[in-house]
């Protein structure tokens, strides 16, 4: 075969002239071209490495600040106060000692090039600790600001948690708070201070390990999330075009984040900018599972992907003659992939059910079965790939004639699939439909999802606005006949390995099955006409959902949001907690009757005003439950037990909700193209009895809500909760209308 002749550098026979070799010129040139491809991105690495050493500062202001000294130096004038004739004298006696003799001439120019230099240092240090002090000052979010302390943190959480308790469990919970302030709380604080001292971050490295990690439940559902494609627009409805211009993109954007050419997000204009740590570990990354806890495995580069189709693994290389493929040349790959007619090997076809079990028994069947031989020779190339794309058989998405159960199974698919055609140890799984649409699955540890959205909103913006397609919908410019075929992956799994692949993938189905999701597009209105009644978007949308929740369950629940906390070197996220008294007084005079509608808005204006409040704190640092997290992290490890940072820890957000922000609105320009909108993405039930709601503000005029739960629980149901948010929504929003008409 030509694929198989290409792979061999050089082939010899023995003659009885001697060894007669021959050499693959094809093959050797392919070698030369790989170094080459891996020498530049050495070079620009170091480059970077560089560039990024000397920050504030510039390479080339090196030599401006060198000049500057020997200009003065040449104009009789010393600009070191002394510090270059103590180096000259230095040099001199070094010289000498040396049996060396420098001229003058020569001793006052090493002189001042190495008192500029350390001139220079000396900036760049202050710059940086001046760029630090100011960069920490978090006061722009508020009118006043301050630290908070420990005893006001557990103030702020008693708050929290007064309009979820009865009085006497409230009092119970106040004495235990009380005496944890004043007995075991400052000796764990204490410690946690001197993390806090020593490590870059003192959250981020124990939530990681212990919130994710240690976890030995299924990542499916219960960790992963997704992201949908546009909702509306379709480029193409052939499923390896697709494939080829999105798997192009996503290279485009590898290629950008490794020559570190992706800018940090700025908040305040571009003047603040968020900690951009998590991008590190977005490919060739994958969680590896053990029998205590799992590890997050990077390595640093990665030139194949791995493609599953039909129950069989592909092996597919990026790149040929030491350059990327081309968005037509990934096409003819994935075409060749999809008419390959080849049967899956016993065991292949449900192998990645083990991903989305239960994790011990993934350890130990990883352990047992795939630690030698050609199964670990296929299991490095899935866990080494840049990132793992799965070409599914069935069609989704968006349907105008059934836009609920579309929508719906769209979502279950991302989430779950049919739980062995996504690789869900990955850092991502990118699927494409059958007819085009596509979407991601991705793993939690490793990023938050801001992060997997920065890569998918510019993936979909360059598929679209710059790379498109021909008219017969393929990807732009010529198929590559030489280009190798993708290569099976091959698998020996003996039936003992099959027995639990099936264990598996049976309570993956039935974690699966038990998820009821309801994605809709919310058309009424959208952020735009949210501002006109001057409050804020997501605080909004916040009491919107808490008004649905009380006419949904009758009752209030804790409930959780997510906030980022990147304005901290390697921040990640804190919790707002949405359900406070405020709220809670506007939700019963929405429903009392007898309340006016000045009243209804005054109490929403408050507990809008409260919301925001709790997510400046969350973000600048000030929130309660990492803290308090990490202070149960502490008492463990002292082996001590605190009856209220247990209780704390233990309580079920029963509505766990995160707004997907839209980081490159000028990707799409919503303006000229009001049909490219977003759908956003979301994420399975936190709470078996309870809801998990994502939703994204698109452009001015569109929210995209994803509710799930579960349907074993007798209390939620997510399309009747997504009647009462409609509903929530609308009514809110009238109060503005309302308001004005009697003010006329």
């Amino acid at each position: 075969m030509a694929e198989a002749h290409q792979a061999v550098a050089f082939q010899f026979t023995v003659t009885p002239d001697g060894i007669d070799l021959r050499l693959s010129h094809e093959a050797l040139k392919q070698i030369y071209l790989s170094g080459l491809h891996s020498w530049k991105k050495k070079f620009i690495r170091f480059k970077n490495g560089i560039i990024t050493g000397v920050y504030p500062a510039s390479p080339s202001s090196w030599l401006i600040v060198v000049v500057g000294v020997m200009s003065t130096m040449y104009a009789k004038i010393d600009p070191s106060l002394g510090i270059i004739a103590k180096i000259n004298r230095t040099l001199d006696t070094t010289a000498q000692g040396c049996g060396h003799c420098m001229s003058s001439q020569t001793k006052n120019v090493v002189s001042g090039i190495l008192f500029g230099t350390g001139l220079w240092v000396a900036l760049i240090v202050t710059m940086r600790y001046s760029l630090k002090v100011l960069l920490s000052y978090h006061g722009w979010m508020f009118a006043q600001h301050g630290k908070m302390s420990r005893a006001t943190k557990i103030w702020m959480y008693l708050e929290s948690v007064k309009p979820l308790m009865k009085e006497s469990d409230f009092k119970r919970m106040t004495v235990l708070a009380e005496d944890f302030a004043v007995s075991l709380g400052p000796k764990l604080q204490w410690y946690l201070k001197l993390k806090s001292w020593w490590a870059t971050n003192y959250v981020s490295d124990w939530w990681e390990a212990y919130v994710y990690l240690r976890g030995r439940g299924p990542l499916m559902v219960n960790s992963n999330y997704y992201a949908m494609d546009l909702l509306y627009v379709l480029p193409t409805q052939i499923q390896a075009a697709r494939a080829g211009n999105a798997i192009h993109a996503i290279l485009l954007y590898r290629r950008r984040l490794d020559r570190e050419e992706i800018k940090p997000i700025f908040l305040l204009g571009s003047t603040v900018p968020l900690c951009s740590a998590q991008w590190e570990r977005m490919f060739n990354t994958s969680r590896i599972p053990g029998e205590e806890t799992d590890t997050i495995q990077h390595i640093r580069d990665s030139k194949h992907i791995v493609v599953f189709h039909e129950g069989r693994y592909f092996k597919v290389w990026l790149y040929h003659d030491g350059r990327l493929l081309t968005p037509r040349e990934i096409e003819q790959q994935m075409q060749r992939i999809l008419d390959d007619p080849s049967e899956p090997q016993p065991g292949e076809a449900k192998l990645a059910a083990l991903t989305a079990g239960e994790r011990v028994p993934w350890a130990k069947c990883r352990q047992a079965y795939f630690g030698r031989g050609k199964n670990k020779q296929s299991l490095d190339a899935v866990e080494k790939a840049a990132f793992f794309v799965t070409l599914d058989e069935t069609e989704q998405g968006y349907r105008k004639e059934d836009p609920d159960a579309s929508m719906d199974s769209y979502a279950k698919s991302l989430l779950h699939g049919r739980c062995f055609d996504r690789w869900f140890d990955k850092s991502f799984t990118f699927i494409v439909f059958k007819n085009g649409k596509i979407g991601m699955n991705a793993e939690h540890s490793w990023a938050d999802a801001p992060i997997v959205a920065h890569l998918w909103e510019y993936v979909l913006a360059m598929d679209s606005f710059h790379l498109g397609y021909a008219e017969d919908g393929h990807c732009k410019g010529d198929p590559n006949p030489n280009i190798p075929y993708p290569t099976r992956l091959q698998w020996d799994i003996p039936e003992e390995c099959q027995e639990v692949i099936e264990t598996s993938l049976n309570s993956a189905n039935i974690l699966a099955n038990d998820v009821d999701f309801h994605s809709f597009p919310f058309h009424t209105f959208g952020k735009g006409l949210i501002k006109k009644c001057r409050t804020s978007p997501d605080a909004f949308v916040q009491l919107a959902l808490q008004l649905a929740h009380y006419q949904d369950m009758g009752k209030f629940c804790l409930t959780y949001e997510a906030s980022m906390t990147r304005l901290f070197r390697e921040g990640r996220t804190e919790t707002v907690r949405s359900c406070t008294a405020e709220s809670c007084n506007f939700v019963l005079a929405m429903v009392d009757p007898t309340q006016t509608v000045e009243q209804r808005l005054r109490l929403f204006q408050i507990a809008s005003e409260k919301h925001q409040h709790l997510y400046r704190l969350a973000m600048t640092g000030s929130g309660i439950d990492r803290h308090l997290f990490c202070l149960y992290v502490v008492s463990k490890y002292l082996a001590v037990d605190s009856p209220f940072l247990k209780e704390v820890l233990s309580e079920p957000w029963r509505l766990s909700t995160s707004q997907t922000p839209q980081q490159q609105v000028e990707l799409f320009d919503l303006e000229r193209n009001p049909e490219y909108v977003s759908s956003g993405g979301g994420f399975g039930p936190v709470a078996d009895d309870g809801y998990g709601v994502s939703y994204i503000l698109v452009g001015e005029n569109l929210i995209s809500f994803h509710i799930s739960s579960k349907f074993s629980s007798p209390e939620t149901d997510s399309h009747r909760f997504g009647k009462h948010l409609k509903q929530a929504m609308t009514d809110i929003i009238s109060l503005f209308g309302s308001s004005a008409n009697s003010r006329k």
